[in-house]
């Protein structure tokens, strides 16, 4: 037993403080973003997770430029971000993605110049690498609880407005006629996002957060399309690929040639990917084996908070 365990854990890795701040952070990032996910494939803003995380560059870059922590220039201007997307957004998809990105070219944009300006006047080194493909081996313990309570308040946001996410998911229209305040509901989302994409940003990188906050997501809603078992999915496959991305980044320091360890970020990735391979092959023999009913089922009604809900007619002017 304890061959197996030296074969799987080199030497340090259960007394290593990078290592369980790692697991702690890690852990926690993974949890927000896959719960934050799920809301965000279902409503069709995977664009708008994925420009938040190109804008954490840009906040990235600017706290490196002032001295400042790399999580707070995240934090705000991803904020910044989701603000201006909902405040030039129209309630059409057509005009989210337009207003996506128009706010993220303005902000890679300004992100050019902070990279720019963080090369030829800082003595910074390593920043751009920092910014881009993050490291959970490099966060002190002293930020935990940052993490902790920026996690927690993502969720509470989530947890609050989980119906009304979901009915806005439906039907906007729906959901105005039932009391809901979709444009209210819109930019809280929003916010939990810029929250889980900042945090996804210091610890795999801003250019591969998009990784974290959909492919679990996206894996667990190939495997059920009910929302709540959709989460409780999401959060095993975040917690799993992130888990095992640092145990196998922290292993490849052993591996030829010994001292040169691959970083998590590709790990975690990798893993992803190939768990949201797995879902898509499993649920493709699903449909096979339950026939033609089940593909159609799967491409029409779908099913939100327990119920089914009738196909709705396209939006007036919707293309």
């Amino acid at each position: 037993m304890d061959a197996v365990l030296t074969s799987i854990f080199e030497p340090g890795f259960f007394t290593s403080e990078p290592v369980r701040v790692a697991v702690v952070v890690g852990g926690a990032v993974s949890l927000v973003s896959a719960v934050v996910g799920v809301f965000t494939v279902i409503r069709g803003q995977s664009f708008a997770g994925h420009s938040l995380g190109d804008l954490g560059t840009t906040g990235g870059a600017g706290a490196f430029l002032v001295g400042a922590n790399p999580l707070w220039g995240f934090v705000t201007f991803a904020i910044i971000g989701a603000g201006a997307m909902e405040l030039f957004g129209a309630r059409r998809p057509r005009g989210r993605d337009m207003a996506t990105g128009i706010v993220l070219g303005a902000g890679l944009g300004i992100a050019a110049l902070f990279l720019y300006l963080g090369t030829t006047q800082s003595n910074t080194t390593g920043a751009t690498i920092t910014i881009l493909f993050g490291s959970m081996f490099v966060i002190r313990a002293s930020m935990i609880p940052v993490f902790a309570l920026l996690s927690v308040l993502a969720l509470a946001v989530v947890a609050l407005l989980y119906r009304p996410l979901l009915l806005s998911a439906v039907s906007q229209d729906i959901a105005s006629a039932r009391g809901v305040p979709v444009r209210v509901v819109g930019a809280l989302h929003l916010l939990a996002m810029a929250v889980a994409v900042s945090l996804s940003c210091v610890t795999i990188g801003a250019i591969l957060s998009t990784a974290v906050l959909i492919g679990p997501a996206a894996a667990a809603l190939r495997l059920t399309k009910r929302p709540g078992l959709a989460i409780a999915w999401a959060a095993v496959i975040g917690l799993a690929v992130t888990w095992l991305g640092i145990l196998l980044a922290y292993d490849s320091y052993y591996w030829p040639p010994a001292g040169r360890g691959w970083p998590v970020s590709f790990f975690v990735v990798a893993l992803i990917l190939v768990v949201y391979l797995l879902a898509d092959l499993a649920n493709g023999q699903k449909a096979r084996r339950a026939g033609p009913r089940a593909i159609a089922s799967d491409k029409g009604p779908g099913v939100v908070a327990g119920r089914a809900w009738p196909s709705l007619p396209p939006e007036p002017g919707a293309e």
